[in-house]
């Protein structure tokens, strides 16, 4: 069986991989490198955590994804995956570490002054109580897309197509064309090009989508605190009103810095330079609360652009036709869920049938007759 992706991030790689193991041919098209640095997957970092409140099936889920993680590290041969653990700060962590238990993670809440003492440079707002999760920390995200990558270039069954952008997909004949023209034919189709994915799309379906642009910043913190940053777990939520959190600098990285409250819902994707206002916020934010935190520390800002759906503000797959899927993602959220996502999409993709994730989206897709824009006769070629 012969499968074509549209877009090669990090659901569309992982999923090439799983059907190719599975003894199916791929076919990768991308509108860059692959991978491609501007992708939504694209990051030096991804937290992967477990805790959903009030939502035992997905905290579940999450919980297989921390294995699937680690299985796929030697799968691969290579290390991605960093197990400092996550610490949220919630009002009542108690009912979030029962949830963790019960899903088969470990948790222990840590109390205001055992928080202000093992981390006093973290900024957690003062009175703030937090749940800790030790099968938890931070994915190396460029590192999984080169993997994932490098191993699909020199896979038999492999074929990437860096550089060739998607401009329109046919349900019904299971194709994909090319913006010079050439046509992709396969068995079965899956569109996941990020927040490119709308234009490939029918209006109908586009509409239920809505696209979110994303500020970070990326700081080297003095020598002098080193060492008490690398050792700070991933922390998801400090307390704060605006929601901030932060990603401590594991394997080289950078600490990242970013709040909900950088996140905006706009209208198109933007250019690479982060507008000085959401950088501004984003340093009175942590200026505020992180209490060395200086300007200076700022190396890089990046702004990230999502896809989530409208009705569910979560990630959206849609069945188009009989062959086509059309996976939307939505931010990180996906990139901790990626291996579970890649292997129900492969089974779908390749016949073998639903495999259930625990996952709403996934476990019960959008079915959606003509939800892609056809590929007018004139412009098909020959794969």
């Amino acid at each position: 069986m012969r499968v074509v992706f549209a877009g090669g991030g990090v659901i569309a790689l992982l999923t090439a991989l799983e059907c190719v193991s599975a003894g199916h041919e791929v076919v990768v098209a991308d509108q860059a490198d692959i991978p491609f640095s501007g992708a939504t997957s694209f990051d030096r970092h991804r937290v992967l955590r477990a805790l959903h409140t009030g939502d035992p099936a997905t905290t579940a889920a999450a919980v297989a994804a921390h294995h699937a993680w680690i299985e796929l590290e030697n799968r691969l041969s290579t290390s991605f995956y960093e197990q400092v653990g996550a610490l949220t700060a919630l009002p009542e962590p108690e009912a979030a570490r029962d949830l963790l238990t019960a899903a088969g993670s470990k948790a222990e809440v840590l109390g205001a002054d055992e928080l202000a003492a093992e981390f006093p440079h973290a900024g957690f707002v003062p009175g703030t109580s937090a749940v800790f999760e030790s099968h938890a920390g931070v994915l190396l995200a460029d590192r999984v897309l080169t993997a994932c990558a490098t191993r699909l270039r020199w896979h038999a069954n492999a074929e990437l197509h860096p550089h060739r952008k998607v401009a329109g997909i046919d349900a019904d004949r299971a194709e994909v064309r090319l913006a010079d023209g050439e046509t992709l034919r396969g068995d079965a189709v899956l569109v996941a090009a990020g927040p490119w994915s709308r234009d490939l799309l029918a209006p109908a379906l586009s509409r239920e989508l809505v696209l979110h642009r994303q500020t970070m910043l990326y700081c080297d913190v003095p020598p002098a605190d080193a060492a008490a940053w690398a050792a700070t777990p991933a922390i998801t939520s400090l307390g704060s009103d605006g929601g901030a959190w932060l990603v401590p600098p594991v394997a080289g990285t950078p600490l990242k810095l970013s709040a909900a409250s950088a996140c905006r819902v706009v209208d198109e994707i933007g250019g690479a330079t982060v507008p000085s206002w959401w950088r501004e916020h984003l340093i009175d934010t942590f200026a505020t609360l992180i209490p060395a935190f200086r300007r200076d520390w700022l190396v890089d800002t990046r702004d990230c652009h999502y896809l989530a759906r409208r009705s569910t503000l979560g990630p959206l797959l849609a069945v188009l036709g009989d062959r086509v899927l059309t996976y939307a993602a939505c931010g990180g959220s996906s990139f901790k869920f990626a291996p579970l996502i890649a292997r129900s999409l492969a089974a779908r993709l390749t016949g073998a049938g639903p495999v259930p994730t625990g996952l709403e989206p996934l476990d019960r897709p959008l079915v959606r007759a003509g939800g892609a824009h056809p590929i007018r006769p004139a412009l098909r070629g020959v794969s």
